[in-house]
């Protein structure tokens, strides 16, 4: 069986690639002229060049194709062009269920994101059911998945045979950008994290997040949202699970919220004025302020999610970092 991965230069959708070709498929990827396909080196696959926002790039890659994994996507916190996250996220899915549709593909599997689901109250964590509140959703990257979230529920109830996966905070190898978690962790490994802002989050191994996404095609119901997470922990119990990995020390000083969301805006303000990325944006404080915790129980028993420890899922992602030149000597 053909299938088309897009995305797969990422840190989720290379790793779907590898389980795809564990378990047999053959694989073809849509990849941009200028992206960096590091993580694809000496894999066997097909390459189909094209954009998700580019439409007419998009039919001759699926072309002889049974199944599509969508896992493109503009993952970040901080892009000076707001639209583009829009045009990606929301447009760029868009297109790509529009040419799945035109030429008939027999599943989809398109990769959400927590960020789409209700933020959680307290630490009652959410689930696929918990009624979003719109208002509570904060930022353009947020916001920009819950629409893009809404373009598959649409095109689901049109007939396209659709199933979303939710990935919550995926660790592991292969986190070459790094994504915010990956970035916390490597902050600790290079002793750059002196103190910490209290906060939550569900840590799962990325390569659980693509066996899940396998597991969707193959059990998932049409429509229907799964949370492909793991096990919800503070930031507190994340550092001292990285100290136990690692040896060091785990930072003891929680820095108190409204303070440093002033300083965040100062931050953001001083990096628009030149061509520095923040370290911490206003959008990151204000949701630390919630225990982003999240219920992975209906992929468990429907899909049969794996769940790998956190601190071996953490391990997995501290030796990646440390084996490839990440961390400072």
């Amino acid at each position: 069986m053909r299938v088309l991965v897009t995305g797969a230069t990422g840190f989720i959708g290379s790793s779907i690639v590898r389980e795809l070709l564990t378990q047999g498929y053959q694989v073809r990827v849509l990849v941009r002229e200028q992206s960096n396909t590091r993580n694809l080196d000496g894999l066997n696959i097909e390459v189909a060049c094209g954009d998700i926002t580019n439409a007419a790039s998009l039919g001759p890659a699926l072309q002889g194709c049974n199944r599509l994994f969508h896992a493109a996507a503009l993952y970040s916190f901080w892009v000076k062009e707001r639209a583009l996250l829009y045009k990606v996220n929301v447009d760029g899915t868009r297109n790509v269920l529009q040419a799945a549709k035109e030429a008939g593909i027999d599943r989809v599997v398109y990769t959400s994101s927590v960020a789409a689901l209700a933020v959680p109250v307290g630490k009652r964590p959410t689930t696929e059911e918990t009624p979003v509140d719109f208002t509570q959703i904060v930022g353009d990257y947020k916001k920009s998945k819950y629409y893009a979230e809404q373009v598959a529920l649409e095109y689901a109830r049109a007939g396209l045979p659709v199933v979303i996966v939710n990935p919550s905070f995926p660790v592991g190898p292969r986190d070459i950008k790094p994504t915010p978690t990956g970035q916390t962790i490597l902050d600790f490994l290079n002793r750059k994290l002196p103190a910490y802002v209290e906060t939550g989050m569900n840590v799962v191994d990325v390569e659980d997040v693509a066996v899940g996404h396998l597991l969707a095609a193959e059990r998932g119901k049409i429509g229907q949202r799964y949370i492909l997470g793991g096990t919800d922990m503070t930031m507190g119990e994340l550092l001292q699970t990285l100290s136990e990995i690692t040896g060091l020390p785990a930072p003891r000083v929680k820095l108190p919220y409204l303070p440093i969301l002033g300083l965040s805006y100062l931050n953001a303000a001083f990096c628009r004025l030149t061509t520095a990325t923040p370290r911490m944006t206003p959008e990151t404080i204000r949701m630390s302020r919630h225990y982003m915790y999240y219920d992975p129980t209906k992929a468990i028993r429907e899909l049969g999610l794996p769940q790998t420890q956190p601190k071996a899922a953490l391990e997995k992602a501290v030796n990646w970092f440390q084996d490839n030149r990440y961390v400072n000597a």
